[in-house]
């Protein structure tokens, strides 16, 4: 099941960020204070952030968080895939492909984009299966 993140899902949340933010999964480490801003900005009324929790019985499975933006390059809404984590011992239950069906009508019409370490091609392999291609530009970042 996959419904949309709740504040009282806070504490669950931020102990997956934790874990996700330590792996190699992400270029940054965040922090707790980060942490709680994506959820409180997730679970508000913000229109720029959205985050989801994935269920099995009843279970916390996983979260993923996206943003969302216009984009000017390809003239529509532009959904970006910022976190999306499951829990290792979901992987492989269809959670990631199920997530991918359901935020494809929810947005239809979007653009979707989401980023991933070189490393990582259990994600690679996911993304391509649902679509995903690489771009042909390097992403740049000012702090």
């Amino acid at each position: 099941m996959i419904r949309d993140m709740k504040l009282t899902d806070k504490e669950d949340v931020l102990s997956m960020m934790r874990v996700f933010y330590s792996s190699k999964a992400v270029w940054t480490n965040g922090s707790e204070e980060i942490y709680a801003n994506d959820i409180e900005e997730c679970v508000g009324e913000s229109p720029y952030a959205k985050g989801y929790i994935f269920e099995i019985d009843n279970e916390i499975a996983g979260y993923v968080m996206i943003a969302i933006s216009y984009s000017t390059e390809f003239g529509k809404r532009c959904i970006w895939i910022e976190d999306i984590y499951i829990k290792d011992r979901f992987r492989g239950k269809g959670i990631g492909r199920d997530f991918f069906n359901y935020i494809t009508k929810k947005y239809y019409g979007s653009i979707f984009k989401l980023e991933v370490e070189k490393e990582n091609e259990p994600a690679m392999g996911l993304y391509r299966k649902q679509g995903f291609e690489n771009l042909p530009y390097i992403e740049m970042i000012r702090q």
